[in-house]
């Protein structure tokens, strides 16, 4: 297959608003806000009736009807229903993810255009029955006469077969948290409360300053009367931060991740737009920036490193493959799954002794500038609905590189399982 390798830029994007779980999308479902982000993607860039090449989109926490949630959720978007799509999960990265498949594809020339999106809700999960009782039901229904499936039904039955299973949040290799593996990083790292707590607050104040400028009046489509993101808060201090008690470590005393440094359950949505310079001057729309390159790492946390330091290895490979540094960016994305996720990944890279042994680097990775780091904000502010994360990154950060005219940004989210995808995004 001839390799006709061409730029992929971001049109743009749109969202939703997220929310914390058990509010205004509580009866929605992936599938709903799935629909909403995708037709509103429509009816922006007048996509009606229009065959796309492909549609990734994710959903970690989802029904097993849900199986083939993105053709499903294109078929009701006004979208061409020749348009394929395509369902995925990875953690945290999920449409991240969605946007590299989608970004390959448009790259060696297999397609012209494509959404990449995910959607997650920890409101309406899967609960499901006991291994017991799934046996039974089984062996119930492979019976053949109504006295014996009756006879099935009731041999060594018992009521605790009953008692129902709901998702775990646990990492199944170590069986802790996510907010315990963090701990344990930010005890590793130095990284004490009111750093954490500084870094949450920096969220809130610049993610409300955005929203008052009007940056996101085309990014944030408003949703069951919801307008904000339902994390913001506008009016946390300091003080109401230190307020608060851990989390994860509630008995050592040692514990520094709180409700406000941690990102909360969420509920929400989004989506990009991705295409070829040819796709995008044929339809008449702008190409904000270009993703340029993508890479994915993982640790291997079960054996002591940090659960949340995959980016840490990821972006440094990627950016040698074009003789970029740390500093050769405008803007940082990362995403702020934990305030302490964010500065061990920081205070990483300015280690001589990680970047020599772990990353293989003559030199520290260095120091970026805090004033370019998540500018308008991001997850501990905005809420993080897992698979929609990286399409909300990707919106914001290319709409920022558009509005500056030229520059290139960094993008790094970890997930659990021990992995991080990373990306970098530019205008020439």
């Amino acid at each position: 297959m001839e390799n006709t390798q061409q730029r992929v830029g971001v049109i743009g994007g749109v969202r939703i608003p997220f929310c914390r779980n058990n509010t205004a999308y509580a009866d929605v479902g992936n599938f709903g806000m799935s629909v909403k982000v995708l037709g509103a993607l429509v009816e922006r860039f007048g996509l009606h009736g229009v065959e796309l090449g492909e549609v990734a989109m994710g959903a970690v926490i989802k029904h097993s009807s849900e199986w083939n949630l993105a053709r499903e959720a294109l078929l009701s978007s006004g979208l061409a229903p020749t348009t394929p799509g395509i369902t995925t999960a990875r953690a945290c990265g999920t449409s991240l993810d969605n946007a590299i498949i989608v970004a390959n594809k448009i790259a060696v020339g297999q397609i012209e255009a494509g959404i990449a999106g995910g959607s997650d809700t920890t409101s309406d999960v899967p609960i499901v029955y006991s291994q017991r009782l799934r046996k039974r039901l089984l062996a119930v229904n492979r019976a053949k006469t109504p006295m014996e499936k009756l006879k099935t039904a009731a041999r060594g039955f018992s009521f605790s077969e009953l008692k129902p299973s709901f998702p775990g949040v646990a990492e199944p290799r170590t069986g802790m948290s996510m907010g315990d593996h963090c701990e344990k990083m930010a005890r590793e790292w130095h990284v004490g409360r009111e750093d954490q707590d500084r870094i949450a607050l920096e969220s809130h104040r610049k993610l409300a300053a955005a929203y008052d400028a009007g940056f996101f009046d085309d990014l944030v489509v408003p949703f069951r009367g919801i307008k904000r993101d339902g994390f913001l808060r506008a009016d946390s201090t300091m003080e109401k931060l230190a307020a608060l008690k851990p989390a994860f470590d509630k008995t050592s005393g040692m514990g520094t991740l709180t409700a406000g440094n941690s990102t909360g359950l969420s509920d929400g949505a989004a989506a990009v737009l991705l295409g070829s310079d040819a796709w995008a001057a044929k339809r008449g729309l702008k190409i904000q920036a270009y993703l340029r390159d993508a890479e994915v790492a993982a640790v291997d946390f079960v054996h002591g490193e940090g659960l949340l330091m995959a980016p840490t290895i990821a972006v440094p490979r990627m950016l040698a493959r074009h003789g970029l540094t740390l500093q050769d960016f405008d803007f940082y994305e990362i995403h702020e799954a934990f305030a302490a996720q964010v500065l061990c990944t920081l205070r990483a890279w300015e280690s001589a002794d990680y970047c020599k042994h772990r990353l293989g680097l003559d030199a520290p990775f260095g120091s970026i500038d805090p004033a370019k780091l998540n500018v308008h904000g991001s997850s501990l502010a905005v809420g993080h609905p897992f698979a929609a994360t990286g399409a909300r990154i990707i919106a914001t950060l290319a709409k920022m590189l558009e509005q500056k005219g030229s520059g290139r940004g960094l993008i790094s989210i970890c997930t659990a399982g021990g992995m991080g995808v990373t990306a970098i995004l530019e205008r020439p």
